[in-house]
């Protein structure tokens, strides 16, 4: 074979092989941008959640503490509703205490006159 020859047969396999390493290359660089562009949107997304997620967050706290201040109104309320019917039950004690000792009083004015009576105020005749 001649000389000539055997070194456009290197040459055009030198050639082929850099087409090969420049093909090999384009395609790794064209995988690598696909690879970042993927990343960022991962990253975009993860961005999204995160906000969405706190603003989950921030509702539940909301909601817990209108339910906590809603628990605490209800309680207050009840408390003052007890406070009230202990003062009536004090009130309505002080009022059998008073009758009692008018029923006593009239009894010592007029003994008897008290097992005749029904209750209305009148005496039965």
């Amino acid at each position: 074979m001649e000389t000539w020859l055997i070194v456009v047969i290197v040459i055009a396999v030198l050639v082929a092989l850099a087409l090969i390493a420049l093909a090999v290359r384009k395609r790794s660089g064209a995988a690598e941008q696909r690879r970042a562009a993927q990343a960022h949107d991962h990253l975009q997304e993860a961005k999204t959640r995160s906000v969405a997620a706190e603003k989950e967050q921030a509702l539940a706290d909301e909601q817990a503490a209108r339910a906590r201040r809603e628990r605490a109104e209800v309680e207050e309320r009840a408390a003052q509703a007890e406070q009230e019917a202990r003062e009536r039950a004090g009130r309505a004690q002080e009022e059998r205490s008073a009758a009692q000792q008018l029923q006593d009083k009239a009894e010592k004015l007029a003994p008897g006159l008290g097992r005749h009576d029904d209750g209305s105020g009148t005496a039965r005749r």
